[in-house]
């Protein structure tokens, strides 16, 4: 994986330029977040690839954005915290996260636990017909060098936003995508408008390509959240 965004939600200052000078200083990507509010947005509108998330946040604790995080995203949780209780890290790792390091804690340990998330990431990443020139997944077909997608070997007639919308998905199988995430990768940017026009692209995509429009086969709703591609066997 090259150049992984990382994440770093902490309200204490000294903490948060500690993390962020050295992820600079090893070549890793970030951003910030002060308050889980924050977090919470900047995770569903950038979909960085890890999240280094403090327990101790002013508006919310740390646990209530691990769970609204796991609502729509599998991207790791690495909790950085003072709260050194079994009871603490066990309550954590059962929300979601998929690792706890305990404050103080020095930065070789951290960019170790940053590099074991990174390489789990990339074999994933490895095993995921995403990365291939073409996608199958149940009858869809989709010829990502081509531009041309396939449902049960008759071409489907894409406007080229819909094809957009349909890769976006593909290449994202499993994963929920937050209406915010989806708008900003398809028209670089996320109003009130867009997630309205959105809705009316998803159904006019779904009409070519669910063959039962009131029993969803390949994309899911959530509503309120965004849209998942379904991995169809």
């Amino acid at each position: 994986m090259n150049n992984p965004v990382v994440l770093v939600i902490e309200d204490d200052a000294p903490i948060r330029n500690l993390i962020v000078t050295t992820l600079k200083t090893h070549d890793y990507k970030y951003l910030t977040a002060k308050n889980g509010s924050e977090a919470i947005l900047i995770a569903s509108s950038h979909n960085p690839d890890v999240l280094f998330l403090d327990l101790g946040l002013p508006d919310m604790d740390g646990i209530d954005v691990i769970r609204q995080v796991r609502s729509w995203s599998n991207m790791p949780i690495i909790v950085i915290s003072a709260r050194s209780d079994d009871e603490d890290k066990i309550e954590a790792l059962d929300a979601g996260a998929d690792d706890y390091l305990t404050k103080p804690f020095s930065v070789e340990e951290l960019l170790a636990r940053l590099r074991v998330t990174i390489r789990r990431l990339a074999l994933m990443s490895s095993d995921s017909s995403a990365d291939r020139s073409v996608y199958t997944n149940g009858k869809l077909t989709i010829d990502y060098s081509a531009g041309i997608a396939w449902l049960d070997k008759d071409e489907l007639k894409l406007t080229s936003m819909e094809y957009k919308l349909l890769c976006l998905l593909a290449k994202n199988t499993g994963k929920v995508l937050t209406h915010t995430f989806i708008t900003q990768n398809i028209w670089g940017r996320s109003w009130e408008n867009d997630i309205a026009s959105l809705r009316v692209f998803m159904t006019t995509l779904r009409k070519k390509i669910e063959p039962m429009a009131d029993s969803p086969k390949y994309i899911q709703t959530h509503i309120g959240i965004g849209y998942r591609m379904l991995k169809v066997d």
